[in-house]
């Protein structure tokens, strides 16, 4: 599975402004409606269910990287968004670091394979320092799609 086979081009930011969590899942889950992966009328209920995800464990793994995520019936497809916050965020990481790049990712309910293989995916590449130090230099939306799509490339 590749990343470019569910993150939607038109959902990246290199510039998230949100200061708090809560704020960046509503900025991330706002990029997808922008984007028309996810209805307008679904935004609160996605923030809802990240939420209530995050309230299980926080989705940042350390090293400033996050993959907040949720199952939602809100999608019939896995769909992923992508920030990047250039003044870092307090996601109640795992090291207590901020986090700094930030993928989204919705699945469908009954999606227990593609989501885990989608999550597995993202922090396998995320665990490249290189490739991270990569991102958070992006100062937009093109660089970050290439860099991305360019390490999906090689690590598959």
């Amino acid at each position: 599975m590749k990343i470019a086979d569910f993150l939607s081009k038109k959902a990246i930011t290199a510039d998230l402004k949100a200061v708090k969590k809560e704020d960046v899942l509503k900025e991330l889950v706002e990029l997808l409606a922008a984007s028309e992966d996810i209805e307008k009328k679904n935004r609160n209920k996605l923030v809802e269910q990240l939420m209530a995800r995050e309230a299980l464990g926080s989705t940042a793994i350390g090293q400033g990287v996050g993959i907040p995520h949720a199952k939602s019936e809100c999608v019939n497809k896995l769909v992923a968004g992508f920030g990047i916050s250039q003044k870092g965020v307090d996601f109640d990481s795992l090291d207590g670091e901020k986090v700094y790049i930030f993928f989204l990712l919705i699945a469908p309910i009954d999606s227990a394979g593609p989501h885990l293989k989608a999550l597995a995916r993202i922090s396998r590449l995320l665990k490249d320092k290189y490739f991270r130090d990569s991102l958070k230099e992006c100062k937009d939306e093109k660089s970050i799609l290439k860099i991305i799509l360019q390490e999906d490339d090689k690590k598959i």
